[in-house]
Formats: C-alpha cells, sequence, structure tokens
C-alpha cells in the first residue's frame, strides 16, 4: 500500500467552492483502479488549507494509471484552478510492514 499525500493550499475565499468541487471529484478518484480509500482534511488553524490523502494499492496506479487516464483531465478541471501554490505531491510506503 502507498500513501499519498498533498496539502492543498486554495485561493483566498475559495474554500467553499473546493469543497463543493471536491465532492464532484472525489466520485472519480474512488472510480480509479487501485484505489484503496481517500480522505480530504481541513486545517484547523489555517482556513484555506487542506490535507489530501489517497491510499493506493501501487504507486504505478497512481502516477501511471490516474494521472495518465481521461478521468484526470476531468480532476484537473474541477480542482486546480484553485491551488495557489500547486501542491507538492509525495507517497509514503510504511517501514513497519
Amino acid at each position: 500500500m502507498i500513501l499519498e499525500q498533498a496539502i492543498l493550499n486554495i485561493k483566498p475565499r475559495q474554500s467553499a467552492a473546493f469543497e463543493e468541487a471536491f465532492k464532484q471529484a472525489q466520485k472519480i478518484i474512488a472510480s480509479m483502479k487501485g484505489c484503496i480509500r481517500h480522505d480530504v482534511l481541513k486545517c484547523i488553524e489555517e482556513k484555506e488549507k487542506y490535507l489530501l490523502l489517497v491510499e493506493w494499492k501501487t504507486i504505478e496506479d497512481h502516477e501511471i494509471g490516474f494521472r495518465k487516464s481521461e478521468e484526470y483531465q476531468e480532476w484537473k478541471k474541477l480542482l486546480h484552478d484553485f491551488y495557489d501554490p500547486f501542491p507538492v505531491v509525495q507517497h509514503y510506503k510504511s517501514v513497519l510492514s
């Protein structure tokens, strides 16, 4: 299992619109091969900051299967205009397993 993590800094006064767009976008990612689960968490201290977490079976499921798909183009249309700056995405794996 691979955990994708991205800190999403949303443009000022766009949080409500981002959350509505994410409700649509989450259907896309949930339908992708290899996606185990996902969550988006809102920062308590910084109201326009979110944490995206996605569990994938493999890194290829994310980097190739999702990012090179037609569905990703729709994901981009829904979400990418909200970010400032554009998020850095990182992948993690457990050291315990």
